[in-house]
């Protein structure tokens, strides 16, 4: 029988899993690679859960216990992405017209091409993050935040073009 705590880790886990989901879907390309990370994720998050205070919202620990492991794991791997699959992205799966499912498979290569920290940078944007949670959950300030934002923008504009 689970304990209270084991218990709150679980329903908590599973109330917020497609955010593990968004960054195993982000680091890896390869269905049985992402099961493992996800175990991975979900394996680190159980060992911290008890140093979890509640001082962030559980999404936001989540998600910064979920990259930290992503980007622990990536450079483990010491592996480039040279090839990104268009299907194991969710809003080309939404996107009605071809421009625009296009565009959005361009975009999605050229965020999955960025470095580890930077991609976790814009799946916070993206996931519509302040700056401050995004400061928090990677260890930057607000600030810092904004400057590689903008700086990514430009260099995601210009990357996507590419494909």
């Amino acid at each position: 029988m689970p304990t209270t705590q084991e218990q709150q880790f679980i329903t908590q886990l599973q109330e917020h899993q497609a955010i593990v989901h968004k960054v195993c879907n982000m680091y890896v390309h390869n269905a049985t690679e992402r099961e493992d990370l996800f175990q991975e994720i979900s394996g680190q998050a159980w060992k911290a859960f008890a140093s979890f205070r509640g001082d962030a919202k559980f999404s936001t620990w989540l998600y910064r216990v979920a990259i930290n492991t992503a980007v622990a794991h990536y450079r483990k791997q010491q592996r480039t992405i040279n090839t990104v699959n268009d299907d194991h992205f969710p809003v080309v799966a939404q996107a009605d017209d071809t421009l625009e499912k296009q565009q959005s498979i361009a975009m999605y290569k050229a965020i999955a091409a960025l470095p580890p920290v930077d991609k976790a940078l814009v799946m916070l944007y993206l996931d519509d993050f302040s700056y401050a949670d995004i400061g928090a959950t990677l260890g930057i300030t607000a600030n810092n935040v904004a400057v590689k934002m903008n700086r990514l923008k430009q260099k995601l504009k210009v990357d996507s073009e590419k494909y």
